[in-house]
């Protein structure tokens, strides 16, 4: 991967195909969760993919103490301005969902639409379990260690195990393992004190896809709540439910979530005249609503 200086950190990233600039931003314990997206037919010869690892994971650099929502916002600004990229179309899994709403809040003029993929939001009914849950995630790390609490994480958002994982993307166990005292340690806090709810979304302007997996309600009730919420809020909202699927998405469903990712896309051209998306591949094709409320 090459490496940008970004205001005293330096960030990993790669670059595939040509076109309209989309930037992904991971989420939580897997850096590379997007490689299998990455790899999908239809996608790099229509755009030109960003993948980075933030702060603390994989190949950038680990500065000392928390980083919060804000800062991780600014990384991807910062990245973005390096490669001369004024304005993207932002892909968010998780935690990344929300550094991209972050951004969407801060930087505006550099967001053109956001992807959101069951974003690490605590909103609703579900919200004071989640957070206990992160809280008790963070305890595990500490009693039990990166290993332990590295399993526990994935059994609760997905059916696999470390094999499953290790087969999506070769290396990415010990990665996970090496990268959780920046999940659990150096970025948690942040994510616990962020807040947004409806007046925050509101103000989001731009148009935004709201991912779920449609098999994500088995591990609990947070993941429909959140996205039936920003299909509610979000001004500029559309839906898609990936059939099967949890919250590893990136790594079930790479090509049913290129399909989705690439029809929103083409409905949302930043370039003049626009794109066509890419026609489905093998597997099976999401379910997607526009303007679902």
């Amino acid at each position: 991967m090459d490496r940008a200086k970004i205001d005293g950190v330096e960030l990993a990233y790669d670059i595939s195909g040509a076109g309209e600039p989309v930037v992904c931003v991971h989420g939580a314990i897997i850096a590379d969760a997007f490689r299998p997206l990455l790899a999908a037919p239809g996608l790099a010869d229509r755009y030109r993919l960003i993948l980075y690892h933030r702060r603390g994971y994989g190949g950038s650099s680990r500065p000392p103490g928390p980083a919060d929502v804000a800062r991780q916002a600014a990384d991807c600004r910062g990245l973005l301005a390096h490669l001369g990229v004024g304005r993207a179309h932002v892909v968010g899994h998780s935690y990344g969902g929300v550094v991209a709403l972050q951004l969407a809040q801060v930087a505006p003029e550099a967001v053109h639409s956001l992807a959101l993929l069951e974003p690490a939001l605590a909103v609703g009914a579900s919200a004071q379990a989640y957070r206990a849950s992160l809280a008790a995630g963070a305890q595990r790390y500490r009693e039990a260690g990166a290993a332990v609490a590295v399993d526990e994480f994935l059994r609760a958002r997905w059916r696999g195990d470390r094999a499953a994982l290790e087969h999506a993307v070769p290396g990415a166990v010990a990665q996970a393992v090496a990268d959780a005292a920046t999940s659990f340690e150096g970025e948690l806090p942040g994510l616990l004190s962020w807040r947004f709810g409806e007046a925050e979304a509101r103000r989001v302007g731009r148009p935004a896809l709201s991912v779920l997996g449609g098999e994500s309600g088995a591990f609990g009730p947070r993941f429909g709540e959140t996205h039936r919420l920003l299909l509610a809020w979000l001004p500029q909202a559309e839906g898609a439910v990936l059939p099967g699927a949890t919250h590893l998405m990136p790594l079930e469903d790479p090509r049913g979530l290129a399909v989705a990712l690439a029809a929103f896309w083409a409905r949302h051209p930043l370039l003049a005249g626009g794109v066509q998306p890419p026609r489905p591949q093998v597997g099976t094709a999401p379910t997607a609503v526009r303007g679902e409320r």
